[in-house]
């Protein structure tokens, strides 16, 4: 990897690190999530960093997708069981990271394990061990603890711009004997579970990002494309982000028409099948011979 990317990917850790910092204060009852998003946001531009998609605030059986929309009044409450996913690019180089907290509580259960698998994760990841390895690893540590992982959720690869790259390594064990090289980035993170152990997808969407060009009538269709395109680098976003750019009637129909045109992907909320609880832990390394730890680093 050139020095020049290296910094960036660095950089971009460091930010997102802080960015969880930053998060925690926010995270008390009675807080509304939309404030919380648009503070870390925030934070994450005025550090030079860009966010690689919208902060994710996804809480209780809600496994992941979840960002707060226009107008959003969801608030935390006393007991809530709330994931923070974030993510942050420099120049296109990503760092995602992610934590639980219980809200009024030290800790919970499922946040521990979540926590602990990641940790031996990191430990014992190295150029050369296979998905089926690593897979089977965090299966079997989750399962030691009485919980199961969500194992149609993975970890990933990443690439410039690109949030969701290969490898994908599954929470469930998988028999996949590609092999980790040297030098990629992975962005790896657990889920667990006191549910099911699978997420199935729910709606309505709230994270959209660019797939194609495509012909459209309204003028504010093309608009929007153009600027998801290249303003956000064609990385998922939020309606939040176009606030006060298009007016919000003129905005829905603008989606509406870009989504059944097949010019813009939505993504899905995932919740647990059975209505479980979800606990998230994620930190992106470098592999190296023994992993650099982006949003660990001071």
């Amino acid at each position: 990897m050139e020095k020049e990317i290296r910094e960036k990917y660095i950089k971009a850790g460091k930010i997102a690190k802080e960015a969880k910092s930053v998060a925690r204060k926010f995270l008390k009852d009675g807080v509304a999530i939309v404030e919380i998003a648009e503070k870390v946001e925030e934070f994450i531009r005025s550090k030079g960093g860009e966010p690689a998609f919208p902060l994710n605030i996804s809480i209780n059986d809600v496994a992941a997708h979840y960002t707060p929309d226009v107008n959003d009044d969801t608030v935390l409450k006393q007991g809530d069981l709330v994931k923070v996913d974030i993510g942050v690019h420099v120049d296109g180089y990503i760092a995602d990271t992610a934590f639980t907290v219980c809200i009024g509580e030290k800790s919970h259960p499922l946040i521990d394990v979540a926590k602990a698998t990641l940790e031996e994760f990191l430990k014992m990841v190295k150029p050369g061990m296979t998905v089926k390895q690593l897979s089977h690893f965090v299966e079997s540590t989750i399962e030691k603890s009485g919980f199961k992982p969500i194992r149609n959720l993975a970890g990933h690869g990443l690439e410039r711009y690109v949030p969701h790259a290969e490898p994908s390594i599954p929470n469930g064990a998988v028999n996949i004997e590609t092999k980790l090289e040297k030098g990629m980035v992975i962005a790896m993170e657990v889920f667990v579970t006191d549910g099911a152990g699978w997420v199935k997808e729910s709606y309505p969407a709230l994270i959209y990002r660019y797939l194609q060009e495509k012909p459209v009538r309204l003028k504010e269709s093309r608009m929007l494309l153009q600027i998801v395109r290249d303003e956000f680098h064609k990385l998922p976003f939020t309606k939040r982000w176009l606030v006060g750019r298009i007016s919000p009637l003129k905005m829905n129909l603008a989606f509406s028409e870009l989504i059944s045109k097949g010019a813009l992907y939505e993504y899905p909320l995932l919740k647990e099948r059975n209505g479980g609880l979800v606990a998230q832990w994620e930190e992106t390394f470098i592999l190296d011979d023994k992993p650099t730890i982006s949003t660990l680093l001071d």
